[in-house]
């Protein structure tokens, strides 16, 4: 079996019931911190490309599977973003309780929050604490306590703001905070009897080395590693922009908007027509063009008969309207999809082929791993990983989708 197809196949999707909320759902206000920057503020972002740069002033990275989480501290409070903005806080309580023990009471940090599991990592269980119930998620804590790996410093133990300081300056900032501040005792929230044993903060493994990269090209999988993240050291942080780094991930993967779907089909009447079916059948895909439109890009079917069971409750709230067939050439603007809207009959289409589709309202977003795209489309059916609450449906862009090549 060739090496990269073994790597395709240790992606397992996860439960379909797993966190499957919008970005919305988790918004609350957050408190209010006396420090040079404060939540929700934007994280610098990662362009993706075909291969890693080979051009001297790089630092090469592990791309976490994992929640993106900026980590803010003034005094007592402490403070989890995720990358879309919301609060983290309440869903990972034993990490807050591990940088509260830490030995600085002012800084900013950005990272990732993963979970262990043997020697990679369970993306899964980061999914289930997204759960109302605090009961649940204090008993997850216990469980599957969470990890926040640690790569920038954006504010020092002093509160000097870091974000205009290039990245080797930044991270030699990180290096001497980790010495004089952090820990790896036990934790321990304040005014509870609840302790977290097992909560911990580590930084990011990072080398200069293209070859070290390459290596963990091949071999992080079994690390839970999707690849790696190539940062400029002579770059400042650029909040909210892809100017700064690079990705280069395993599989081809897109977060993409579910701005529709249809109904599966269900038995032939005596005329021999297909009827709907009673079941979801199949997710309609989008990504945002540069009109800041949602353009249907593609389908996913790829889902057991117990799951289609699953699906509809789950996607039901976000219906948007009536069932919109586009056939008579009418494109669906208003519901759903704002762009490219998924189309009717075709001459390619099998005249058995249901085309009504369900609009829903552009909020809930998925991770989907496809093998082709072109014509501004997947050329196959997309394969749903999972959900990702943790991303607004204006983060899935079509520039996911090209990555650009890389000097040599």
């Amino acid at each position: 079996m060739a090496h990269a197809e073994r790597l395709q196949r240790r992606i397992r999707p996860v439960s379909v019931r797993s966190a499957a909320v919008s970005a919305e759902a988790l918004v609350e206000p957050f408190p209010r911190l006396n420090l040079p920057i404060h939540p929700p503020y934007p994280p610098a972002e990662a362009r993706a490309v075909k291969e890693l740069p080979h051009e001297p002033g790089r630092l090469y990275e592990p791309k976490w599977d994992g929640f993106r989480c900026l980590a803010f501290r003034k005094g007592d409070e402490v403070v989890l973003q995720s990358k879309a903005g919301q609060p983290l806080g309440r869903y990972f309580p034993e990490v807050v309780a591990a940088l509260r023990n830490l030995h600085a009471s002012t800084w900013v940090l950005d990272g990732e929050i993963v979970i262990r599991k043997g020697m990679g990592l369970d993306f899964d269980a980061l999914l289930q604490r997204i759960h109302p119930a605090a009961s649940r998620i204090q008993r997850l804590a216990q469980e599957t306590p969470a990890t926040y790996i640690v790569f920038d410093l954006l504010v020092d133990a002093s509160g000097r703001l870091l974000t205009t300081a290039v990245l080797s300056e930044r991270k030699l900032a990180l290096q001497k905070f980790a010495e004089r501040f952090m820990t790896a005792s036990p934790v321990s929230t304040r005014n509870t009897s609840q302790t977290y044993d097992r909560a911990v903060i580590e930084l990011s493994p990072a080398s200069t080395d293209l070859v070290t990269a390459q290596k963990w090209m091949q071999e992080g999988a079994t690390k839970g590693w999707d690849g790696v993240i190539a940062k400029r050291l002579d770059c400042e942080y650029t909040s909210g922009e892809r100017t700064g780094m690079v990705k280069v991930k395993r599989i081809r993967t897109a977060d993409c908007v579910i701005g529709g779907f249809r109904w599966g089909q269900g038995a032939k009447t005596k005329s021999d027509k297909k009827t709907l079916g009673k079941e979801v059948g199949s997710l309609l895909l989008g990504l945002y063009n540069s009109r800041g439109e949602l353009d249907h890009i593609g389908f996913s079917s790829s889902f057991t008969r117990e799951d289609r069971r699953k699906l509809k409750p789950i996607l039901k709230p976000f219906i948007a309207g009536p069932a919109q067939n586009s056939g008579d050439g009418v494109e669906v603007k208003t519901l759903g999809f704002s762009g490219k809207a998924p189309g009717g009959p075709s001459r390619w289409t099998r005249k058995d082929r249901i085309t009504e589709w369900v609009p829903l309202k552009p909020e809930l977003v998925g991770e989907f791993q496809y093998d082709h795209f072109s014509g501004g489309r997947f050329r196959h059916g997309a394969k749903f990983l999972r959900w990702r609450p943790d991303k607004k449906a204006e983060q899935c862009r079509m520039e996911q989708l090209r990555p650009r090549a890389t000097k040599k």
